[in-house]
């Protein structure tokens, strides 16, 4: 399991964050309780779904000061806005558990995971992430419409190639 040091350095490394901004997220999210503080002379253990809440974060175009809250509603986001309750109980899952099991598939080396395209928008809480085959899975607050802008004004949004969050999963939890 790795470090939040070692997070650090591999999301800026293979994702391409700025590694200040990375390292600032990580101290955001630990001070928030979203991230282990670790022990005195023991580093921080992260296991997969910190990583992706590093990740989340340091996607975001967000203040520090808002990073932990958006990034925990970031993780209920639900497919197309729908009340998870009257969803199919085969699609009953939020953003954060989509994350979680493409990161999950990464570490085993899916292939899948490498050909999508995962995008965070930040002026206004969606998900989307482009599989292979031109499918786009959205995940928006309930009762948005996934299909229309949330907002007036320019999108702002960082997209995240597939390629490179499987290689910083991979290097993070391969054989771990």
């Amino acid at each position: 399991m790795p470090s939040t040091s070692e997070a650090v350095n591999v999301l800026a490394a293979r994702i391409g964050f700025d590694k200040p901004r990375v390292r600032a997220v990580a101290r955001a999210l630990t001070d928030a309780g979203r991230l282990p503080p670790g022990a005195p002379a023991k580093s921080p253990v992260l296991d997969i779904g910190n990583v992706v809440d590093l990740l989340v974060g340091s996607a975001l175009d967000v203040p520090l000061r808002a990073v932990a809250s958006t990034v925990a509603s970031i993780r209920e986001l639900t497919p197309a806005g729908t009340p998870i309750e009257s969803l199919p109980a085969s699609l009953q899952y939020s953003a954060g558990n989509y994350l979680d099991a493409l990161a999950d598939m990464a570490a085993v080396g899916s292939n899948d995971v490498r050909k999508a395209k995962i995008e965070f928008v930040s002026n206004w809480l969606e998900l989307a992430v482009r599989q292979p085959d031109g499918a786009i899975s959205r995940f928006v607050e309930q009762g948005a419409n996934p299909g229309h802008w949330q907002q007036s004004g320019n999108r702002r949004s960082t997209v995240i190639n597939g390629a490179a969050f499987a290689d910083a999963i991979n290097d993070l939890f391969k054989g771990k």
